[in-house]
């Protein structure tokens, strides 16, 4: 117990973190909430892997690479993602993930 939290605590954040994220990803119909819900989900994972981290071997440097890791693969993912949004706007007029059937645009 780290600082009087158990690690049960940390783990039900997560879960509820990530489902709320899942939610977004499978209801919503606008890229940007999806992109949202990735986001979500992928800190839900950062969550995970920072607590067992510091709860199993918090002596090792290894948690906080894969969380620095997770970082940068959720600001490039939020990087391209937002570029993509912005460029099928540009030619659809509309974010709806739905709507683009066409590889070609």
């Amino acid at each position: 117990m780290l600082n009087g939290i158990p690690l049960w605590w940390y783990l039900v954040v997560s879960a509820a973190l990530f489902c709320i994220g899942l939610y977004a990803v499978l209801a919503r119909k606008n890229a940007i909430a999806l992109l949202m819900g990735v986001e979500l989900m992928l800190n839900a994972a950062n969550i995970n892997l920072l607590a067992f981290w510091r709860y199993l071997t918090p002596a090792s440097s290894g948690g906080l690479a894969f969380a620095a890791f997770v970082l940068v693969i959720a600001a490039a993912e939020a990087a391209v993602g937002l570029a993509l949004i912005v460029s099928v706007y540009r030619i659809t007029r509309s974010i709806d993930p739905e709507k683009l059937d066409q590889m070609k645009l």
